[in-house]
């Protein structure tokens, strides 16, 4: 496999390498884009609605992980770079430009994965969650008879042995924390397909089911022993059979302290994934300064907010005047969010009152007409999948496959595990809490990323929808779903409550600190201590949240700053757009417009809604 310095020479590209052609023809070459990246995960395909292309069915077929495989598909990105660079942008409309933006940046991070980051051999957590959607989604997506979609899961099942294989083959050196999560993963697919799978199996299939579990399982404990005893990570290349060239495979992964592989990119390569990943108009430290500005500026805020509550139920000791800054911050601050905090779900009520909740913020968002509302009813509330719950550790959104809309959305909600301790259990239920929760699930839900999806579902032409739904922009997503929260209590959710208010306050400090985290963190300045002393001392968080999101840093990278890059920059949009409206705006038609034109990049929306660049 070619290395960094491939991608240095595709991305340089420059304006010399382009000739004029005609926009006619692009519509075609983003159609192509489309089919032929999604041809090369059957898996991700068949879970999008697309179920066979060009005569090969998706549904039955796990991804080729394989050497050549990889390369191939390698060097389809760097041709199709080259492709695209033959169209003048010049000559494009602006929708089309702002397509041809969002392609060249997923070719920048399929080309940066493949050379820079290299997941491929570092990360075995991206082959156990490869399995799990493989055999999960056709159970949860009911897009055919359910024999049908059994028999496609005992095919998958069948292919299980020579991909984890093919798995170990790829896999050199992965960071602990990697490998950590990715055998708890594992675990939770050996249980998908022991307990879950084989409890729902029609009675016809149950024999072949048998047939195809026993090896499938055996596989998978095969793995979990390959990543606990260390493996070799050499892949076993060059012997006889395998996929791989002669030799050692290609490069060395970067190690950290004691010749440990290490987790974090470093500031050459995080800086590389940053600007593609974000696809913003400003540098990680320009985020990373105003990041840890507004951490100040909002923890100030609570104070002003926070002063009465703490009058009001701490009236046997004073409001600690004595102290100064900082410290009065804390202590005043935390005080109250202590109190608030009391007001929690329990274990077995946690999914119903989420229940209650989206029923309640659905019923405010169309009372208050903030935008157009879906008028289906296609999103469900469900346990997060055991294989997602290292990285989703409390809650997320699954959307609606791209190609079959009606299927619905899922609404993640990741249970409290019935063994964790009493004090455990608590400090999450805190976090967590009555006002906390409802924030989650405008976030997640409505009228946050359910309703972006129903939006994206609708962009036409189609393939333009398509496009856009697949690849969409990190800030323009976790953006929405932070900007419309802020939208939904400056209505006044809730009666103005100012514990809500001051909840939301706390959040967005978690968003400041997601953006300090993962900057920091990545580019080695910021040690696991001071992380957590961000965490739970500045942003107030349960001592449980710290840890899963110290955690989920590890696992990721530059996806933790799309939160406050994407809330910053949809209010930076909206006032671009009021300015430019004057009296004629309305907050309804904004959020319409926007919505309408699918994920792109946040300053690409600015200049398709109001024709200039984003101030």
């Amino acid at each position: 496999m070619r290395l960094f310095p491939i991608v240095v020479v595709v991305a340089l590209c420059t304006l010399s390498c382009r000739h004029s052609s005609s926009t006619a023809d692009f519509s075609k070459i983003t159609e192509e884009f489309v089919y032929k990246t999604l041809a090369f995960s059957p898996v991700w395909a068949s879970s999008q609605g697309l179920h066979s292309y060009a005569g090969v069915s998706f549904d039955t077929q796990l991804d080729d992980v394989g050497f050549r495989a990889l390369q191939q598909q390698r060097d389809f990105y760097a041709d199709f770079h080259k492709r695209l660079e033959a169209f003048d942008k010049n000559d494009l409309s602006p929708e089309d430009r702002a397509d041809y933006d969002i392609i060249d940046t997923q070719i920048g991070l399929a080309l940066f994965d493949s050379d820079m980051a290299q997941t491929w051999q570092r990360s075995p957590q991206t082959y156990v969650e490869l399995i799990g959607d493989a055999l999960y989604n056709p159970v949860l997506l009911e897009y055919a008879p359910k024999e049908d979609r059994f028999r496609h899961i005992i095919a998958r099942m069948n292919k299980v042995p020579q991909f984890m294989d093919n798995a170990r083959r790829q896999l050199r050196e992965a960071p602990p924390e990697w490998v950590k999560v990715a055998i708890e993963e594992n675990d939770g697919n050996i249980d998908l397909i022991d307990k879950t799978l084989r409890a729902d199996v029609p009675p016809t299939l149950k024999a072949d089911f048998a047939a195809a579990a026993s090896p499938a399982l055996d596989a998978l404990r095969a793995f979990n022993r390959f990543l606990t005893e260390g493996g070799d990570r050499r892949g076993r290349r060059g012997q006889p059979g395998d996929n791989g060239p002669a030799g050692n495979g290609p490069g060395n992964s970067p190690r950290g302290d004691n010749n440990v592989p290490d987790w974090r990119l470093g500031p050459e390569k995080y800086g590389a994934k940053f600007r593609l990943a974000l696809a913003t108009d400003r540098t990680p430290d320009q985020v990373l300064a105003d990041a840890e500005a507004r951490l100040r500026a909002v923890r100030a805020q609570m104070l002003e907010i926070a002063l009465p509550l703490h009058a009001k139920w701490y009236t046997d000791h004073k409001d600690h005047s004595d102290l100064n800054g900082e410290e009065r911050e804390n202590k005043v601050v935390k005080e109250v969010l202590d109190h608030i905090a009391q007001n929690h779900s329990t274990p077995a009520s946690y999914m119903d009152d989420v229940r209650k909740d989206l029923a309640d913020v659905t019923s405010f968002a169309r009372e208050k007409n903030l935008l157009t509302m879906p008028a289906g009813t296609n999103l469900q509330v469900i346990p997060t999948p055991e294989f997602q719950r290292g990285i989703y550790s409390v809650a997320g959104f699954d959307p609606a496959p791209v190609f079959e809309p009606k299927l619905g959305g899922f609404y993640w909600l990741t249970p409290i595990p019935p063994d964790w301790p009493k004090e455990r259990v608590e400090s999450k239920l805190r976090e967590y809490n009555s006002f906390n929760i409802k924030l989650i699930t405008i976030h997640e839900a409505m009228p946050g990323h359910y309703v972006q999806g129903e939006f994206a579902n609708a962009v036409q032409p189609k393939i333009r929808g398509v496009l856009r739904a697949l690849y969409s922009n990190g800030p323009y997503v976790e953006g929405w779903a932070q900007y419309i929260t802020q939208v939904m209590l400056d209505e006044g959710y809730l009666n103005n409550a100012p514990e809500l208010r001051l909840t939301l306050l706390k959040q967005e400090l978690r968003v400041d600190a997601n953006a300090i985290l993962d900057i920091r963190l990545q580019t080695n300045r910021m040690t696991d201590d001071q992380a957590m002393e961000l965490m739970e001392k500045l942003a107030f968080q349960e001592h449980e949240e710290a840890v899963g999101k110290l955690r989920r840093a590890k696992l990721s990278s530059a996806q933790l700053p799309t939160y406050f890059v994407g809330w910053r920059d949809w209010l930076r949009v909206r006032e671009a757009v009021k300015k430019e409206q004057g009296t004629s705006f309305s907050l309804h038609d904004f959020h319409d417009r926007a919505l309408k034109e699918g994920g792109v990049p946040l300053p690409v929306l600015a200049h398709l809604l109001t024709g200039k660049d984003l101030q």
